[in-house]
Formats: C-alpha cells, sequence, structure tokens
C-alpha cells in the first residue's frame, strides 16, 4: 500500500550546501523530518551543481518519511548567471542591464525545457526570452532595438516626470508663501 503524504514542501537550496540551520531548519523542523539526513541526501544530489540554486520539493509523508525531487534553477538566476549580472533591472524592460546572445538564451531554455510547460525548445525560448525582457536583459537581434528605444522613451518620460514634480513643488511652495503672508496681515489687522 503507498503511502500517505501529509505534507508537500518547496524550497530553493545552494545545491551542495544544505544545513539544519535555517531557512531548512526552520521549514523542515515542524515537519518532523530529520534534518540530518535530508541535507546529506540533498547535498549528495546536487553536488555537481555547486553554485547553483535548485528548487527541491519535499513530499512528507505520515510516517515522517520523505521523498524529494530536484527541479532545474530559477530562470531569473540561469538568466543573471549568463548574463553575468548580480540582479535585474529595478525598472524591468525600461533599463536595459544586460545583452545575451540567442545561443545563450537557446541553452537555459533547453536547461529549463523540463520544468516548463511546453514541448519544444522554440516554445521554452520565447518564455524564457519574456522572463529577459521583464528582468531588463535583451536578446540581441530579438529585442535589443525595442528595448534600447523603450528606454530612451523612459528616460524622456522620467525628465518630464521630474520637471513637472519640480513645477508643482514650486507652486506648492509659492502657496505657501501667500497662505503665510495672509496669515500675517490677518494676525496684524486684529491687533489693531
Amino acid at each position: 500500500m503507498a503511502k500517505e503524504v501529509v505534507k508537500k514542501i518547496k524550497l530553493q537550496i545552494e545545491a551542495g550546501k544544505a544545513t539544519p540551520a535555517p531557512p531548512v531548519g526552520t521549514v523542515l523542523g515542524p515537519a518532523g523530518i530529520n534534518l540530518g539526513e535530508f541535507c546529506t541526501k540533498y547535498n549528495e544530489a546536487t553536488r555537481d551543481k555547486m553554485g547553483d540554486v535548485l528548487p527541491v520539493e519535499i513530499s512528507v509523508y505520515e510516517d515522517r518519511s520523505f521523498d524529494f525531487v530536484i527541479k532545474t534553477p530559477p530562470t531569473s538566476f540561469l538568466l543573471k548567471k549568463y548574463a553575468k549580472v548580480n540582479k535585474g533591472s529595478v525598472k524591468g524592460a525600461n533599463q536595459v542591464v544586460a545583452t545575451l546572445k540567442p545561443a545563450q538564451i537557446k541553452e537555459i531554455a533547453e536547461i529549463k525545457l523540463p520544468d516548463l510547460n511546453c514541448y519544444t525548445v522554440e516554445e521554452a525560448m520565447k518564455i524564457v526570452e519574456g522572463t529577459a525582457r521583464n528582468m531588463g536583459i535583451a536578446v540581441e537581434g530579438v529585442n535589443d532595438q525595442e528595448l534600447a528605444e523603450q528606454q530612451k522613451e523612459a528616460a524622456i518620460e522620467e525628465k518630464e516626470a521630474a520637471k513637472r514634480e519640480a513645477e508643482l513643488e514650486a507652486m506648492e511652495q509659492e502657496t505657501h508663501e501667500e497662505k503665510e503672508e495672509v496669515e500675517t496681515t490677518t494676525e496684524e489687522n486684529t491687533e489693531e
């Protein structure tokens, strides 16, 4: 008879570096599984992928035993790794932080294909390109021109917004000074 799954837990842990300390211990401890055993098994299974962050899905059974499935690294992690950047753009597609070649996107798509909701590498590439776009990473020959243009437009809009903000601030200051002048005049009239 099959064991009954009591809990499913999802974590993202650096390959080969799982320890019973937080965050692994704080999440798995309440589930009642042996932390040392999990860390040993996870580290052995991921030793060849050192340096990558890997999502893991842990199934905890009634008798406190467990199984886990290691997924492919997150697309955003792979994009940052290939682009050699620490983080994506703060402004999304309005700020390009790096440019990748289509061959690099294809490599990432091939790595991610087992975990994506598609059947071909071309479809996977479109998904990866979309994530790259949202992170401010352009794809050479695919959307690099478009994103460069979008970045220019965003910079112009940002300057205009800053100008409007400065004008608004000046108007508020002017209104505030007029209000103080009126209050001062009113106080002088009431004193007489």
